[in-house]
């Protein structure tokens, strides 16, 4: 049995180990100490000491702990750490560790490229190869980690791929990383973005409503959104508008809306007004992002003058709004660089 056949011992939660651990006949504590084990990030059977030979032979045959290989590393000026990661089966995401005041965290995939083709980012160049299962979610987290010999104590999905169009291993990684006898990451210390799937938007309300959300907005109206995010076509730009004041309301957190100033395209003082209008009293903050150029695409980053501006527009309408500290560039590991194969 070789090892794309074995199960990833990554993807269980303690309960769930607990069944296989008693299907090999051993007690269920053992489970806790695996999972514990696996927090560590360690990436074989045989590191988990205090667990019987036995049993580490018997998970060896039937399954293996799927940590990425590094296959490319690259270092900024600035401190921050981008990793192209391999896992078994060859698909390869991109993860990028940053430094902040507060503390490091991390940025990883939730897909091997994405579907969503919005123009102005490089993810989506390659179309989609597959989703990621929660535990390769939370192995970017792990590799990292021991990679950068740093401890990370915020996560935003953010990488490649859309988080809601893999809910279901977004929602395994949340409970895995969240998990008390594993990881132990706060809920509040977690950040998912999306573009604006409606009905995920609404469901992750219910399902996780202390973990932060970002929604990628982009423009003003629905007739600019539609030019650069085609998932507008599906999702109208008053309807987004709706889910997101739903979701302040049901949940009492304030709501990120991500905006990407292109030169020539979103940055006029008309845009800015217009988003103000839209905004001004909503439990909201927008964070501005100066475009991060990729090649292969048209688009150029507005000049600072704009983007200043663009700010003192909202800010003066009593939106609470920031521009992005802009990380990784010189390496591509900034917000819409990530892609795989280069």
């Amino acid at each position: 049995m070789n090892s794309i056949e074995k199960q990833n011992i990554l993807n269980y939660l303690p309960e769930e180990l607990e069944a296989i651990i008693s299907e090999l006949g051993e007690k269920k504590f053992r489970a806790s100490q695996i999972f514990g084990w696996l927090a560590k990030g360690v990436s074989c059977f045989d590191d988990m000491k205090n667990i019987p030979a036995a049993l580490r032979a018997d998970l060896e045959e039937r399954y293996y702990i799927g940590i990425p290989e590094a296959v490319r590393r690259q270092e900024s000026k600035d401190g921050t750490v981008k990793c192209l990661f391999e896992f078994a089966d060859g698909t390869q995401v991109e993860s990028v560790f940053m430094k902040y005041e507060y503390g490091n965290s991390i940025c990883i995939s939730s897909q091997s490229g994405c579907r969503m083709g919005c123009t102005f980012c490089a993810s989506t160049l390659d179309g989609l190869d597959r989703s990621l299962t929660g535990g390769e979610m939370l192995a970017q987290v792990l590799a990292m980690r021991k990679l950068t010999g740093e401890d990370i104590g915020h996560v935003v999905v953010m990488g490649m791929g859309e988080p809601f169009d893999n809910y279901d291993g977004l929602s395994k990684f949340i409970r895995l990383i969240h998990e008390k006898k594993g990881y132990d990451l706060g809920l509040r210390n977690i950040t998912v973005s999306t573009c604006g799937l409606i009905p995920k938007i609404r469901e992750f309300a219910v399902d996780f409503p202390q973990v932060n959300l970002a929604v990628s907005l982009h423009a003003p109206n629905q007739k600019l959104r539609e030019q650069t995010m085609p998932v507008a076509g599906k999702y109208g730009y008053d309807d987004l508008m709706q889910a997101c004041r739903e979701y302040t309301e049901l949940t009492g957190r304030r709501i990120t809306f991500e905006y990407a100033v292109i030169d020539g395209v979103n940055d006029s003082a008309a845009c800015a007004k217009e988003l103000a209008s839209r905004l001004k009293g909503w439990l909201s903050h927008v964070n501005l992002i100066p475009l991060n150029e990729v090649r292969g695409r048209e688009y150029k980053t507005a000049n600072g003058k704009s983007v200043a501006a663009f700010k003192k527009i909202l800010e003066s309408n009593g939106v609470a709004v920031t521009v992005r500290r802009t990380l990784g560039s010189d390496i591509d590991a900034a917000c819409g660089q990530l892609r795989r194969n280069r």
